[in-house]
Protein backbone atom coordinates (compact mmCIF):
# COMPACT_ATOMS: atom_id res chain seq x y z
CA UNK A 1 0.00 0.00 0.00
CA UNK A 2 1.16 3.38 -0.68
CA UNK A 3 2.76 5.57 2.49
CA UNK A 4 0.62 8.75 2.68
CA UNK A 5 1.11 10.70 5.53
CA UNK A 6 -1.11 13.63 6.35
CA UNK A 7 0.54 16.63 8.14
CA UNK A 8 -0.94 19.01 9.88
CA UNK A 9 1.39 21.76 10.64
CA UNK A 10 1.12 24.70 12.75
CA UNK A 11 4.28 25.60 13.39
CA UNK A 12 5.15 29.62 13.61
CA UNK A 13 7.36 30.43 10.48
CA UNK A 14 10.13 33.21 10.69
CA UNK A 15 8.76 35.80 8.21
CA UNK A 16 5.74 32.97 6.55
CA UNK A 17 1.99 32.42 7.50
CA UNK A 18 1.54 31.17 10.78
CA UNK A 19 -0.11 27.91 9.73
CA UNK A 20 -0.08 26.47 6.09
CA UNK A 21 -3.60 26.98 5.43
CA UNK A 22 -4.26 23.82 3.49
CA UNK A 23 -3.96 20.10 3.36
CA UNK A 24 0.25 18.19 3.29
CA UNK A 25 0.46 15.17 1.66
CA UNK A 26 3.54 13.22 1.11
CA UNK A 27 3.14 10.31 -1.25
CA UNK A 28 5.88 7.91 -1.36
CA UNK A 29 6.45 5.31 -4.56
CA UNK A 30 4.87 2.10 -5.30
CA UNK A 31 7.50 -0.17 -6.83
CA UNK A 32 5.00 0.08 -9.76
CA UNK A 33 4.90 3.30 -10.41
CA UNK A 34 6.65 5.62 -12.81
CA UNK A 35 8.70 7.39 -10.20
CA UNK A 36 11.26 6.15 -7.61
CA UNK A 37 10.97 9.17 -4.93
CA UNK A 38 8.50 10.60 -3.32
CA UNK A 39 6.85 13.86 -3.16
CA UNK A 40 5.07 16.94 -1.53
CA UNK A 41 1.48 17.39 -2.66
CA UNK A 42 0.11 21.08 -0.79
CA UNK A 43 -3.33 21.51 -1.50
CA UNK A 44 -4.89 25.33 -0.42
CA UNK A 45 -7.89 25.60 2.07
CA UNK A 46 -9.60 27.70 -0.65
CA UNK A 47 -8.48 26.18 -4.00
CA UNK A 48 -11.76 25.38 -6.48
CA UNK A 49 -13.65 22.62 -7.44
CA UNK A 50 -16.24 24.43 -9.25
CA UNK A 51 -13.67 24.69 -12.31
CA UNK A 52 -9.75 23.28 -13.61
CA UNK A 53 -6.84 24.12 -11.61
CA UNK A 54 -3.23 24.77 -12.80
CA UNK A 55 -0.84 22.88 -10.41
CA UNK A 56 2.36 24.48 -9.50
CA UNK A 57 5.30 22.42 -9.93
CA UNK A 58 8.51 23.34 -8.13
CA UNK A 59 11.64 20.99 -7.74
CA UNK A 60 13.30 20.55 -4.88
CA UNK A 61 16.69 22.32 -4.14
CA UNK A 62 17.91 21.49 -1.05
CA UNK A 63 20.96 23.52 -1.39
CA UNK A 64 23.35 20.42 0.25
CA UNK A 65 24.53 17.56 -0.97
CA UNK A 66 23.58 14.43 1.57
CA UNK A 67 23.55 10.81 1.09
CA UNK A 68 20.60 10.73 3.85
CA UNK A 69 17.45 11.29 1.98
CA UNK A 70 15.77 12.17 5.14
CA UNK A 71 17.29 15.46 5.28
CA UNK A 72 16.20 16.11 1.50
CA UNK A 73 12.76 14.97 2.84
CA UNK A 74 12.55 17.60 5.37
CA UNK A 75 14.03 19.96 3.22
CA UNK A 76 11.16 19.56 0.67
CA UNK A 77 8.78 19.67 3.24
CA UNK A 78 10.10 23.36 4.17
CA UNK A 79 9.79 24.72 0.08
CA UNK A 80 6.00 22.99 0.35
CA UNK A 81 4.81 24.71 2.99
CA UNK A 82 6.31 27.84 3.61
CA UNK A 83 5.44 31.13 2.02
CA UNK A 84 9.07 32.50 2.11
CA UNK A 85 10.04 29.62 -1.15
CA UNK A 86 8.66 30.95 -4.44
CA UNK A 87 6.00 27.64 -4.94
CA UNK A 88 4.19 27.97 -1.89
CA UNK A 89 4.05 31.64 -2.35
CA UNK A 90 1.91 30.85 -5.90
CA UNK A 91 0.38 27.91 -4.59
CA UNK A 92 -1.28 30.16 -1.78
CA UNK A 93 -1.75 33.38 -4.25
CA UNK A 94 -3.16 31.43 -7.37
CA UNK A 95 -5.22 28.76 -5.00
CA UNK A 96 -3.56 26.08 -6.55
CA UNK A 97 -1.72 22.58 -5.72
CA UNK A 98 1.72 22.50 -5.02
CA UNK A 99 4.03 19.49 -5.94
CA UNK A 100 7.10 19.29 -4.48
CA UNK A 101 9.64 16.18 -5.47
CA UNK A 102 11.98 14.47 -3.49
CA UNK A 103 15.27 13.88 -5.75
CA UNK A 104 18.40 13.04 -3.70
CA UNK A 105 21.28 15.06 -3.81
CA UNK A 106 24.36 12.36 -2.57
CA UNK A 107 27.68 13.78 -1.43
CA UNK A 108 28.84 10.15 -2.29
CA UNK A 109 28.24 11.44 -5.69
CA UNK A 110 28.40 15.01 -5.45
CA UNK A 111 29.34 15.82 -9.08
CA UNK A 112 25.60 14.46 -10.21
CA UNK A 113 23.64 17.99 -9.65
CA UNK A 114 20.25 16.20 -9.30
CA UNK A 115 18.85 19.57 -8.30
CA UNK A 116 19.64 21.24 -11.43
CA UNK A 117 19.05 18.79 -13.72
CA UNK A 118 22.83 18.45 -15.22
CA UNK A 119 24.11 16.45 -17.67
CA UNK A 120 25.43 13.83 -15.44
CA UNK A 121 21.84 13.38 -14.40
CA UNK A 122 20.04 12.82 -17.83
CA UNK A 123 23.28 10.39 -19.01
CA UNK A 124 22.16 7.77 -16.34
CA UNK A 125 21.26 4.44 -17.16
CA UNK A 126 19.67 2.02 -14.79
CA UNK A 127 20.14 3.95 -11.70
CA UNK A 128 17.35 5.32 -9.24
CA UNK A 129 17.65 8.86 -10.28
CA UNK A 130 17.62 8.01 -14.34
CA UNK A 131 15.60 10.44 -16.44
CA UNK A 132 14.48 12.47 -13.55
CA UNK A 133 12.60 14.90 -15.72
CA UNK A 134 10.38 11.66 -16.63
CA UNK A 135 9.77 10.74 -13.24
CA UNK A 136 8.49 14.41 -12.05
CA UNK A 137 6.22 13.99 -15.17
CA UNK A 138 4.96 10.63 -13.70
CA UNK A 139 4.36 12.28 -10.14
CA UNK A 140 2.55 14.96 -11.78
CA UNK A 141 0.40 12.39 -13.68
CA UNK A 142 -0.27 10.65 -10.22
CA UNK A 143 -0.73 13.55 -8.17
CA UNK A 144 -3.44 14.53 -10.78
CA UNK A 145 -5.16 11.02 -10.18
CA UNK A 146 -4.94 11.80 -6.29
CA UNK A 147 -6.07 15.79 -6.83
CA UNK A 148 -9.82 14.12 -8.86
CA UNK A 149 -10.74 11.77 -5.97
CA UNK A 150 -10.83 14.96 -4.27
CA UNK A 151 -12.52 16.62 -6.78
CA UNK A 152 -10.27 18.48 -8.03
CA UNK A 153 -9.74 18.71 -11.60
CA UNK A 154 -6.38 19.55 -13.06
CA UNK A 155 -5.21 20.93 -16.05
CA UNK A 156 -3.41 18.86 -18.46
CA UNK A 157 -0.48 21.48 -18.33
CA UNK A 158 1.42 22.76 -15.26
CA UNK A 159 3.00 25.80 -13.89
CA UNK A 160 6.62 25.24 -13.41
CA UNK A 161 9.06 27.07 -11.52
CA UNK A 162 11.99 27.28 -9.61
CA UNK A 163 15.01 29.71 -7.88
CA UNK A 164 19.20 28.77 -8.02
CA UNK A 165 19.47 25.19 -8.75
CA UNK A 166 15.41 24.54 -9.18
CA UNK A 167 15.32 27.45 -11.61
CA UNK A 168 18.38 25.76 -13.60
CA UNK A 169 16.12 22.50 -13.47
CA UNK A 170 13.12 24.89 -14.65
CA UNK A 171 14.75 26.15 -17.62
CA UNK A 172 16.06 22.94 -18.96
CA UNK A 173 12.78 20.81 -18.19
CA UNK A 174 10.96 23.31 -20.34
CA UNK A 175 13.51 23.09 -23.51
CA UNK A 176 12.80 19.19 -22.68
CA UNK A 177 9.09 19.22 -22.24
CA UNK A 178 7.37 21.94 -23.43
CA UNK A 179 4.59 20.27 -24.36
CA UNK A 180 3.92 19.90 -20.80
CA UNK A 181 4.22 23.30 -19.30
CA UNK A 182 1.83 26.29 -19.50
CA UNK A 183 4.49 28.56 -18.29
CA UNK A 184 7.58 29.19 -16.19
CA UNK A 185 9.18 31.14 -14.65
CA UNK A 186 12.42 31.07 -12.55
CA UNK A 187 15.27 33.03 -11.19
CA UNK A 188 18.83 33.17 -9.76
CA UNK A 189 20.14 31.32 -13.15
CA UNK A 190 24.02 32.29 -12.31
CA UNK A 191 23.18 34.49 -16.06
CA UNK A 192 22.87 31.41 -17.62
CA UNK A 193 19.80 29.95 -20.23
CA UNK A 194 19.88 26.50 -22.25
CA UNK A 195 19.51 27.73 -25.55
CA UNK A 196 17.52 26.53 -28.21
CA UNK A 197 20.35 26.09 -30.56
CA UNK A 198 22.19 23.30 -31.90
CA UNK A 199 25.41 25.38 -32.29
CA UNK A 200 27.35 28.57 -31.54
CA UNK A 201 30.04 30.39 -33.57
CA UNK A 202 30.77 27.26 -35.13
CA UNK A 203 30.70 25.39 -31.66
CA UNK A 204 28.39 22.51 -31.06
CA UNK A 205 26.49 22.72 -27.59
CA UNK A 206 25.06 19.78 -26.23
CA UNK A 207 22.93 19.51 -23.18
CA UNK A 208 22.63 21.53 -20.98
CA UNK A 209 24.24 24.47 -22.99
CA UNK A 210 21.87 23.82 -26.36
CA UNK A 211 20.57 21.25 -28.19
CA UNK A 212 23.18 19.62 -30.14
CA UNK A 213 22.80 15.98 -29.08
CA UNK A 214 18.96 16.68 -27.36
CA UNK A 215 17.68 13.49 -28.98
CA UNK A 216 20.35 11.14 -27.61
CA UNK A 217 20.17 12.52 -24.26
CA UNK A 218 16.02 13.03 -24.11
CA UNK A 219 15.07 10.51 -26.56
CA UNK A 220 12.65 12.87 -28.47
CA UNK A 221 13.28 15.35 -31.04
CA UNK A 222 13.64 19.14 -29.99
CA UNK A 223 10.19 20.92 -30.22
CA UNK A 224 11.49 24.15 -31.24
CA UNK A 225 8.30 25.59 -32.05
CA UNK A 226 6.60 24.68 -29.04
CA UNK A 227 9.42 25.80 -26.83
CA UNK A 228 9.40 29.21 -28.35
CA UNK A 229 5.71 30.23 -28.05
CA UNK A 230 6.06 29.15 -23.95
CA UNK A 231 5.66 31.60 -21.96
CA UNK A 232 8.41 32.56 -19.73
CA UNK A 233 9.78 34.61 -17.24
CA UNK A 234 13.63 34.78 -15.95
CA UNK A 235 15.41 37.09 -13.72
CA UNK A 236 18.88 37.71 -11.83
CA UNK A 237 19.25 39.98 -9.02
CA UNK A 238 21.89 43.12 -9.92
CA UNK A 239 23.63 42.04 -6.86
CA UNK A 240 23.47 38.18 -7.18
CA UNK A 241 27.30 37.23 -6.80
CA UNK A 242 26.23 33.31 -6.84
CA UNK A 243 27.60 31.74 -10.28
CA UNK A 244 27.83 28.38 -10.06
CA UNK A 245 29.69 28.14 -13.29
CA UNK A 246 32.98 27.76 -11.79
CA UNK A 247 32.51 24.78 -9.85
CA UNK A 248 32.67 21.07 -10.59
CA UNK A 249 29.47 19.92 -9.76
CA UNK A 250 27.55 22.52 -11.97
CA UNK A 251 29.61 22.04 -15.21
CA UNK A 252 32.74 20.36 -16.48
CA UNK A 253 35.62 21.82 -17.72
CA UNK A 254 34.51 21.77 -21.29
CA UNK A 255 31.22 22.90 -20.74
CA UNK A 256 32.80 25.89 -18.42
CA UNK A 257 35.20 26.57 -21.76
CA UNK A 258 32.09 27.17 -23.80
CA UNK A 259 30.34 29.22 -21.16
CA UNK A 260 32.97 31.52 -21.03
CA UNK A 261 34.09 31.94 -24.50
CA UNK A 262 30.94 32.08 -26.81
CA UNK A 263 28.93 34.14 -23.32
CA UNK A 264 30.68 35.64 -21.23
CA UNK A 265 32.97 34.95 -17.78
CA UNK A 266 30.97 37.50 -16.25
CA UNK A 267 28.15 36.41 -15.39
CA UNK A 268 26.41 40.19 -14.75
CA UNK A 269 25.86 41.76 -17.07
CA UNK A 270 27.75 40.11 -19.95
CA UNK A 271 26.83 36.87 -19.74
CA UNK A 272 23.04 37.49 -18.75
CA UNK A 273 22.75 40.00 -21.55
CA UNK A 274 24.10 37.45 -24.09
CA UNK A 275 21.47 35.40 -23.44
CA UNK A 276 18.65 37.61 -23.72
CA UNK A 277 19.92 38.78 -26.74
CA UNK A 278 19.77 35.21 -28.38
CA UNK A 279 16.35 34.36 -26.89
CA UNK A 280 15.03 37.70 -28.56
CA UNK A 281 16.93 36.87 -31.97
CA UNK A 282 14.92 33.37 -31.78
CA UNK A 283 11.82 34.98 -30.72
CA UNK A 284 11.21 32.72 -27.71
CA UNK A 285 8.31 33.90 -25.79
CA UNK A 286 10.11 35.15 -22.83
CA UNK A 287 10.54 38.21 -20.25
CA UNK A 288 14.62 38.28 -19.37
CA UNK A 289 14.37 40.92 -15.94
CA UNK A 290 17.42 42.26 -13.57
CA UNK A 291 16.02 43.78 -10.96
CA UNK A 292 17.66 46.67 -8.85
CA UNK A 293 18.97 46.38 -5.16
CA UNK A 294 18.48 42.49 -5.32
CA UNK A 295 20.75 39.90 -4.73
CA UNK A 296 20.53 35.73 -4.71
CA UNK A 297 16.99 36.30 -3.00
CA UNK A 298 13.35 36.14 -3.83
CA UNK A 299 11.50 39.10 -2.43
CA UNK A 300 8.25 40.29 -2.51
CA UNK A 301 8.57 42.44 -5.34
CA UNK A 302 9.68 39.25 -7.19
CA UNK A 303 7.03 36.94 -5.78
CA UNK A 304 4.13 39.52 -6.49
CA UNK A 305 5.55 39.70 -10.35
CA UNK A 306 5.88 35.93 -11.17
CA UNK A 307 2.38 35.73 -9.81
CA UNK A 308 0.96 38.38 -11.95
CA UNK A 309 2.95 36.39 -14.80
CA UNK A 310 1.54 33.52 -14.14
CA UNK A 311 -2.34 34.89 -13.67
CA UNK A 312 -1.49 36.43 -17.44
CA UNK A 313 -0.85 32.75 -18.89
CA UNK A 314 -3.68 30.93 -17.29
CA UNK A 315 -6.28 33.16 -17.89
Amino acid sequence: MKNIIYLLLFWLFSGCSNSIDGELVFIEPDENDSFNFPYFLFIPDDISREQRTFVVIEPNNSGFADDDLQKHIEKAERIATRDFYLGNFLARNLNAPLLIPVFPRHQSEWKIYTHALDRDVMIQKDSPIERLDLQLLGMFNHACLHLKEKGIDAEEKFLLTGFSASGTFANRFALIHPDKVQAVAAGGVNGLLMLPLDSLSGIGLNYPLGTSDFSDISDRDFQKELFVQTPQFYYMGELDDNDAVPYEDAFDQDEREHIYFLLGKEMLTERWNRCREIYNDYEVNATIKTFKNVGHENPDIIKEEVVDFFRKNIN
